[in-house]
């Protein structure tokens, strides 16, 4: 569509295509590293499968990780992307610059000492969440994490690129950068992979790791300065809107750091449990996340500039937001529902598909399924909750969110150990399956948040949420294009499984589309029409 008719459009209308290209340029971004990352882990299971070394490099990628997830993508656009958006829409492009600056400056002095500090203090960190390893799988764990930490350092700053980028609309550049990161570590693995023990290929790995790194914040930090106007790097706090941003930034900061250590409480009681348990942990949760981010993460990013943008008397303002909100959820819950449905059914043929080679066998594949099949409580209400907190973060609100995040963890920690420690024994079951309970446990408390965000969202803006009727017809086609599914799955035995899951999910996914169409879901039905019409060509 050219500018020119654009600007015959309605501007609710116009706001409403730029959300959903936006969606979409960040829904083909992260399905470019996904896939990367779906191919990063399928070479790594095949070196590692479940071994003391792949639970050394899954363990130690955790806790550098801490820093990026702490003050990195998620943090930079609930607290910079509103206020920076904000001057750029108004207009207001040379105080937009100062504030990049400042926000970029203050960033980078904050990680390089986190960084040195995360360095020296690594063999105090191992103990703090894995305190089950011991000899040399600690001793490699704490030599991978201090390979780790600069290479996570450069990360955070890409997450203020991608501030930058989302900022103006730029979308698909810093959802498609982690390629490179993943392509770095794949050429590490198959490089040394053939030659190299374990222990020697996680060092190898790692390294590959911060090369990555590298190549993921240098290819978006050009885009990103050629954007800015007037960028002058500064450590000043002088501005109001710097001031803004580092006031928001505190308690997402808190809100992401609550959340962190219920992550690496569910690794540190993973470590009490048999080996290959953290490693299990990690496999599953790379396939649990695909979703979240394809269409939680996704279209949470689109919306935020956009919601953030809202002008007029708080009655038009919180119209605006809740209508936003129901047009996204309905989109999420199109896409996560069938998500949900073939892990817990067919869960096993997506992860022999990915993993199953080399070192990871069929008997880690039922393994992981189970973890992954735990995981699936809380799938969609934890996609569902990433759009009310971006709602709230459009309303400059951060405090909430963080209040929320509290409740979760606490729920979180609680059922973590009587599910993983205490129900497998009483149940009469091995204790490694333990770490199904984690992510049973994760899944209960994601509820619990989604459920006090969504009221707290009603009560500003009204009611929102997805209707019934469109949940049942959701859920009724996912169940029964599963059912059809499932009796594939025994029809394909012996089959290679990356052509067995072709056979099986391929039909999965049409009936759903074709079901979800006849009744009247307009998602689907414009997406059909799109492929009837290309195949038409």
């Amino acid at each position: 569509m050219a500018p020119s008719e654009m600007t015959d459009i309605p501007k609710k209308t116009r706001t409403g295509i730029a959300a959903l290209t936006g969606a979409n340029l960040v829904a083909a971004g992260i399905l470019l590293s996904r896939v990367a990352g779906l191919i990063r882990e399928r070479v790594f299971a095949h070196y590692f499968g479940n071994s003391d070394a792949g639970d050394a490099f899954k363990a130690a990628l955790k806790i550098p990780n801490f820093l990026q997830n702490l003050f990195g993508e998620g943090v930079l656009s609930a607290s910079f992307i509103p206020v920076y958006a904000g001057l750029v829409s108004r207009g207001e492009k040379d105080e937009a610059g100062k504030v990049a600056g400042a926000i970029a400056s203050l960033l980078a002095l904050m990680v390089s000492l986190l960084v040195l500090a995360g360095v020296l203090a690594t063999p105090i960190l191992i103990d703090l969440i894995a305190p089950g390893f011991h000899g040399e799988k600690r001793d490699l764990t704490i030599r991978l994490v201090q390979i780790f930490f600069p290479g996570t350092g450069l990360l955070v700053m890409s997450a203020w690129c991608l501030g930058i980028l989302n900022s103006h609309r730029k979308f698909f550049l810093s959802y498609a950068a982690p390629v490179l990161w993943n392509f770095a570590i794949i050429v590490a693995l198959v490089s040394f992979g053939g030659h190299s023990s374990q222990t020697h290929l996680a060092v190898v790995a790692a390294w590959g790791l911060v090369i990555g790194s590298v190549l993921q914040f240098g290819t978006q930090l050009p885009v990103a300065l050629r954007l800015i106007s007037n960028f002058r790097p500064n450590l000043s706090v002088q501005l109001q809107s710097v001031r803004t941003v580092i006031r928001n930034f505190l308690p997402v900061v808190v809100s992401r750091g609550v959340v962190q250590v219920s992550a690496y409480i569910d690794s540190m009681i993973a470590s009490f449990l048999p080996s290959g348990a953290v490693s299990a942990l990690a496999y599953a949760q790379v396939i649990y996340l695909l979703p979240i981010s394809l269409f939680g993460m996704s279209i949470s990013a689109a919306e935020l500039p956009q919601m953030s943008s809202a002008t007029g008397t708080d009655e038009e303002i919180a119209a605006f937001l809740r209508t936003r909100l129901n047009s996204a959820l309905r989109k999420i819950a199109f896409f996560v529902v069938p998500s949900v449905v073939a892990f817990a059914v067919l869960g096993d043929v997506i992860i022999s598909a990915i993993y199953q080679s080399g070192a990871f066998t069929r008997d880690n594949t039922v393994y992981v399924w189970g973890v992954l099949a735990g995981s699936t409580i809380g799938l969609l209400s934890a996609t569902l909750g990433r759009i009310y907190s971006s709602g709230f973060y459009a309303l400059k609100d951060t405090r909430t969110p963080l209040r929320f995040a509290v409740v979760r963890v606490v729920f979180t920690i609680v059922l973590g150990l009587i599910f993983a420690l205490v129900l497998p024994k009483a149940l009469g079951l091995d204790s490694s399956w333990g770490t199904a309970g984690l992510t049973a446990s994760a899944g209960i408390a994601a509820w619990i948040e989604f459920l006090l965000l969504r009221r707290e969202m009603t009560r500003r803006t009204g009611h929102s949420g997805i209707p019934v009727d469109f949940q049942v017809k959701l859920w009724s086609a996912a169940i029964g294009a599963s059912a059809v599914a499932f009796a594939l799955k025994f029809a394909v035995q012996g089959v290679h499984p990356v052509l067995a899951a072709v056979i099986v999910l391929g039909p999965y996914g049409v009936i759903y589309f074709g079901v979800t169409s006849a009744l009247g879901i307009s998602e689907a039905q414009k997406i059909t029409s799109k492929l009837t019409r290309r195949l038409r060509r």
